[in-house]
């Protein structure tokens, strides 16, 4: 059988043709593989499709559930050295969000996230529930906090005797050394959050009621809180 010559333009027309089906073809769980994202604690259940229009089942973000959501990676980024993986849940309902997973030089982290980040237990004792995010961006550029900006209001789990907690608790998000930092205030300003995430997972979290009233202090401290001045601090660390 006599062998296929072609020239040497025909050779690269067609490699050029066939790392062009690769890309346009490529699954998004290849592609998700590639970009590291198991650096930030990605996980799922499931993936499907392609890298422009896939699916993830059971999207984890650590220990925080995201849920299923449609996910495809932006070309734009691509351009100036960054895989930006767009997700987003539209349901009308309120657990719909959206946002971006992006990962590049020496960076990993969360770009534009406005939704719900439910948590569980995450943060337990902590009564924290879930994360209502509010155009949310935060890298971490090596084992540091490179940048963070955005809103959250951090809805609770339970309730005290003697605490109005039923808005939660809202404050910026930034950067406070390498970690993470979510500074939370109460409407009231009597009630704050220090929620602090470094790199590797690790958090540590500190509640703090400003208080005078005995019979609050008395039912904090059976619920974990201990005096400190005038103020029931109750501290939480762990790894996400």
């Amino acid at each position: 059988m006599m062998g296929l010559h072609l020239s040497r333009r025909s050779r690269i027309a067609l490699i050029l043709v066939l790392l062009v089906g690769l890309l346009l073809f490529l699954p998004m769980r290849v592609a998700l593989g590639l970009a590291g994202l198991e650096r930030l604690g990605v996980a799922a259940r499931d993936v499907r499709g392609t890298v422009w229009n896939g699916r993830i089942e059971q999207l984890m973000l650590g220990d925080m559930p995201m849920g299923s959501v449609r996910a495809g990676l932006s070309p734009v980024s691509l351009l100036v050295g960054r895989a930006r993986f767009d997700i987003a849940r539209s349901q009308g309902l309120a657990d719909d969000i959206k946002g971006a997973l992006t990962v590049g030089f020496g960076r990993v982290g969360v770009d534009d996230v406005t939704g719900a980040v439910p948590l569980g237990r995450s943060f337990a004792p902590l009564p924290v529930g879930g994360l209502m995010l509010d155009d949310v961006s935060a890298y971490y550029r090596g084992d540091r906090c490179g940048h963070a900006e955005g809103r959250v209001r951090a809805r609770m789990a339970g309730q005290f005797p003697g605490l109005n907690l039923s808005q939660g608790l809202s404050g910026a998000v930034a950067c406070d050394g390498d970690a993470l930092l979510l500074a939370l205030v109460s409407q009231s300003g009597l009630e704050k959050i220090n929620l602090r995430i470094w790199r590797s997972g690790r958090y540590t979290a500190e509640m703090r009621v400003e208080t005078a009233d005995p019979a609050l202090t008395g039912a904090l401290g059976q619920a974990g809180f201990a005096s400190v001045g005038n103020a029931q601090v109750l501290k939480v660390e762990g790894t996400l």
